[in-house]
């Protein structure tokens, strides 16, 4: 008895927003992954004050916030993950 081929795969419909500018767009996607943005901002911060304890020659505390800056972008790209995945998932159901 031969089993019959699978039915084709059909791409679920992108879902169609207006004409939106930068600003529109950029407070839309905060809204659905809030923790992404908040993400870059820490790590932009880590980066600023291990810049500023670099110049100022505090070494200890520069490698320290280099450490932590590492740190931030490993969360921040853990939350881009979660987010794609939860409108992945979102978009399934």
């Amino acid at each position: 008895m031969a089993a019959e081929p699978p039915p084709p795969l059909e791409p679920s419909p992108l879902p169609m927003f207006p004409e939106e500018g930068f600003a529109d767009k950029f407070l839309r996607k905060t809204r659905e992954n809030p923790l992404v943005p908040l993400g870059c901002l820490c790590t932009v911060s880590v980066l600023v004050y291990g810049i500023i304890c670099f110049k100022k020659g505090n070494t200890r505390r520069s490698q320290l916030m280099m450490r932590a800056r590492v740190i931030a972008q490993g969360c921040t790209f853990a939350a881009l993950l979660g987010g794609m995945a939860a409108t992945a998932f979102k978009s399934r159901q």
